[in-house]
């Protein structure tokens, strides 16, 4: 059967399903295979729960006429995407970098929202698979469709956008993120710019930051609309940024408000705004928009827990974003700051380096009381009255079973894999 044949089936279903925990009736079931299973074994189930039509690679699961024998599920899964993509010639928007995609991906569909009827990345599904599910959500009434695109080695970002076909793009931050896979800073950078790579061939709209030089420099002859604190020549100025711990801009002589934490944060705000103002969401709607979401997550809420403030900031880290987020808790103008950060995960070779340069960092630059939980914060430890090592979050948890930690405002940030979100738990 071909890829328009297929298409045609799923244009009968009402959504696109992998799961059938998460099974709903009339959907288009695909029998993925993984390390540990292979969806064609629940064909039968997939039926049974009220799918139309299921994918499958394994002719032994054959039933009837709606199971559809493919050579590849996620072959066909991805060639399924691009041509539903091609379909429905939608304007797309892509987004890739270090740091910040989730976020900015988010703030970019509620601002683009107050004017269009967008659809964007659920979550932080943004791979092989997740991009195809994303595409395959869009449909007729979609007006805008927002991809978010991750990697973490060379030529993902180049197949993505393929898949994708973006309109528009932006890169976020090149930052110190799956140095193993990408082979360090360059490798990483060259990953990113594969999307640059794609919008300057078809002759596509980038948006850039021009403070971030990177960016700049590797757009400057692009067709752009750019974004700046402090070249007033940008396509949108930015004419303050504060954070305190709230993020608020001033832009278009309008102050922003929002619910961010962080001054890394800041330029996701910006990106959101610029890319608004061009698809004429108004100054006021983008400001609404911006002032209305709030963070959830792990990322970067503001909890209060008791007599603590607690930022949680626990739903990833690298290097770049462990950094910027030290750093914007040693300028918050408050007392009794403790820090509570976990191991950064995927570094290969740098792991080490990366993990003292952090805690050389601490000893610089804070005052206040230091948790560092993780073999590799671990293997780093150095004597400092105020930091305290852990090998493991079981040890870190029995010090909080036997200290009570009250009036504090506390940074709480680590690698998923690190799950430091269960500090909340002993606080």
């Amino acid at each position: 059967m071909s890829i328009e044949e297929i298409h045609n089936l799923f244009l009968t279903c009402s959504e696109i399903s992998i799961d059938t925990r998460k099974i709903e009736t009339n959907s288009f079931f695909v029998a993925l295979k993984g390390a540990r299973f292979d969806a064609n074994t629940f064909t039968k189930e997939a039926l049974e729960k009220g799918a139309s039509y299921v994918l499958i690679d394994n002719e032994d699961y054959f039933i009837n006429e709606r199971t559809v024998l493919v050579v590849d599920c996620l072959t066909a899964l991805q060639e399924l995407a691009k041509f539903h993509r091609q379909f429905l010639k939608l304007p797309i928007i892509a987004l890739t970098g270090s740091n910040g995609k989730t976020t900015t991906k988010e703030l970019i569909n509620v601002v683009l929202s107050k004017k269009y009827n967008t659809k964007a990345t659920h979550g932080n599904l943004n791979n092989h698979i997740g991009v195809p599910l994303t595409l395959l959500s869009f449909n007729n009434e979609t007006e805008i469709g927002i991809v978010e695109m991750g990697a973490n080695h060379q030529n993902e970002i180049e197949f993505l956008c393929d898949l994708a076909q973006p309109d528009y793009g932006y890169i976020t931050n090149f930052g110190k993120a799956h140095l193993e896979g990408f082979g360090g800073v360059e490798g990483v950078i060259k990953g990113k710019s594969e999307m640059y790579s794609y919008l300057k061939s078809n002759n596509k709209l980038v948006f850039v930051n021009l403070d971030d030089e990177i960016q700049n420099t590797k757009t400057i002859d692009f067709n752009r609309i750019s974004f700046s604190q402090k070249d007033k020549s940008a396509s949108v100025f930015i004419e303050s940024v504060t954070a305190n711990p709230f993020v608020k801009i001033k832009t278009f002589n309008t102050d922003f408000n929002s619910h961010l934490i962080g001054l890394y944060n800041a330029n996701n705000i910006n990106a959101a705004t610029t890319i608004g103002n061009y698809f004429g969401v108004t100054i006021n709607d983008c400001k609404e928009a911006i002032e209305s979401y709030v963070p959830e997550n792990n990322r970067s809420q503001l909890l209060t827990i008791g007599s603590n403030e607690i930022i949680l900031d626990a739903y990833n880290a690298n290097p770049s974003s462990m950094m910027v987020a030290l750093e914007n808790f040693i300028q918050i103008d408050k007392i009794n700051k403790v820090v509570i950060i976990g191991d950064m995960y995927e570094l290969g070779e740098s792991s080490s380096a990366e993990h003292k340069a952090i805690v050389n960092f601490l000893d610089i630059n804070s005052s206040f009381e230091c948790h560092f939980i993780g073999k590799d914060f671990f293997s780093n430890s150095i004597q400092n009255k105020k930091f305290h090592f852990y090998r493991t979050f079981e040890d870190f948890a029995q010090f909080l079973k036997n200290t009570k930690l009250d009036y504090k405002i506390i940074l709480i940030k680590g690698s998923r894999g690190m799950a430091l979100e269960r500090t909340l738990e002993y606080i």
